[in-house]
């Protein structure tokens, strides 16, 4: 590793403190180096707040040093104004001279017009160390701007033998029956806390009657999307308690005159598709898709995901709901408690 790759592998980091909070912003860090000393770091504030540049740079006790330092950060310095003016100015401004870049940023207010900015005001900037990491790192921000629409994961539990849920005989009315520990469970609170939507279909909150909350983990509860045809669900359901926003997908939008907000969509059309294009034009950048198996397998279908995180437990059911079938590369398996989690992402991805 160079000195460059070291340095923005820190960037790399320090940008990960951001995971949730800077959204819609990416998660950007950024470390000054003077005299192989590293005097100042930063990472992207909560949204609406100060971008790892102008962090790092304010961190930066003895400014004078600024002249004759470098500048690393993950995600190219953005040249317009937002909620803070662009970092590219402040860069000029402090007179710093040089300037590494792990990747572009693909927003198209910026994409490489903040680079070429710096090279204009006579920086030296080197572009594109690390670069698969920094993209990798906001996966989420990159596929909303390059494929407008959100990052898609796919999550579910089955059995040793494949199913997704008990055959309605082992069901109790309005209870989950689980196939993961209490530890995995809070593994997918963490994962909601991270994304900003989650969505799940009818037969879920029916017969889960599910809070889709980050409850056992630190942060924000995902706006809650639930695909609901006819408007089965109860207005008592759990989906419905007010502890984050909920949005209803049907075809039935004035059937009742609840306040709950409700998206018309076409059933007999593509659903992901119109769901995605939905998210995409409320700048959603990403959404978990929880089950069932029949909405998780349509977005299989569609190859509208980007990762699928699947549980498998101890249990074994016999009969009952199948869990879906996907096909991809698995990238990664481990043991957990009493469950396996296989990590897989697609051989093709739109």
């Amino acid at each position: 590793m160079n000195i460059h790759e070291n340095y923005i592998t820190r960037c790399l980091q320090l940008a990960k403190n951001g995971l949730g909070l800077t959204r819609p912003n990416p998660m950007v860090g950024c470390v000054i180096v003077c005299d192989d000393d590293v005097i100042g770091e930063g990472f992207t504030s909560p949204y609406g707040g100060s971008h790892a540049e102008v962090n790092a740079i304010n961190s930066v006790e003895n400014k004078e040093l600024l002249e004759k330092s470098t500048l690393y950060v993950s995600l190219e310095p953005c040249n317009h104004y937002g909620k803070t003016p662009p970092c590219s100015d402040l860069i000029v401004k402090h007179k710093i001279p040089n300037v590494v870049v792990g990747c572009v940023d693909p927003f198209e207010a910026v994409a490489g017009k903040g680079i070429e900015k710096l090279k204009n005001s006579g920086c030296n900037v080197v572009v594109g160390v690390l670069e698969e990491e920094c993209v990798e790192l906001n996966k989420r921000f990159f596929t909303y701007h390059n494929k407008k629409r959100p990052y898609i994961i796919l999550k579910w539990a089955e059995t040793k033998d494949g199913f997704i849920a008990p055959s309605s005989s082992k069901r109790k009315e309005n209870r989950p029956v689980w196939i993961t520990s209490k530890y995995a469970r809070q593994l997918v609170h963490k994962w909601r806390a991270e994304e900003q939507a989650i969505l799940v279909g009818t037969n879920t909150v029916v017969q889960d009657n599910p809070r889709l909350d980050v409850r056992d983990w630190y942060g924000v509860n995902p706006l809650r999307l639930v695909l609901d045809k006819n408007l089965r669900i109860s207005s008592n359901s759990n989906v419905f308690d007010g502890s984050a926003k909920t949005i209803v997908f049907t075809e039935n939008i004035n059937k009742d005159s609840s306040t709950t907000t409700k998206i018309a969509i076409d059933f007999d059309a593509a659903i992901p598709k119109q769901i995605c294009d939905y998210l995409y034009e409320s700048e959603i950048q990403s959404v978990i898709v929880e089950g069932g198996t029949q909405i998780l397998q349509t977005f299989i279908d569609d190859n509208l995901w980007d990762e699928a995180r699947v549980f498998i437990g101890n249990a074994t059911f016999f009969n009952g709901v199948k869990s879906p079938s996907i096909k991809g590369k698995e990238i990664s398996r481990k043991q957990l408690k009493s469950e396996t989690l296989k990590i897989v992402i697609p051989l093709v991805n739109l």
